[in-house]
């Protein structure tokens, strides 16, 4: 069984700047494509940034130039760094991975990590 598992958030003032991690473990193969989505109450689950295989990364516009997703594969995890954070960002975020533990590539998601920015 393969568990994704999320650290990390917080509450943190705006401005500032928190870290999250999370990590994969289980029978794992290989791992494709990594990505963090973020959800605010009342508000469907939004794209955050992604991350391929080959390190090729994409971002929301809304925070394009403020976080940054890496991965490192000798330890089944990826990171967000989330600099000059905003009220806004309030959310709680879920990572998300595309895990081959037996044929097929599987989409796993983690129990999420809730994040608050205050003013």
């Amino acid at each position: 069984q393969v568990q994704l598992v999320e650290s990390g958030g917080g509450l943190v003032q705006a401005g500032g700047s928190l870290r999250l991690s999370c990590a994969a473990s289980g029978r794992i193969i290989s791992i494709s494509a990594m990505r963090w989505y973020r959800q605010a109450p009342g508000k469907q689950r939004d794209l955050v940034a992604v991350i391929t295989s080959r390190g090729i990364t994409n971002y929301a516009d809304s925070v394009k130039g403020r976080f940054t997703i890496s991965r490192d594969d000798a330890k089944n995890t990826v990171y967000l760094q989330m600099n000059s954070l905003k009220s806004e960002d309030t959310a709680v975020y879920y990572c998300n991975a595309d895990i081959k533990s037996g044929i097929y590539y599987i989409a796993y998601w983690g129990q999420g990590t809730q994040v608050t920015v205050s003013y």
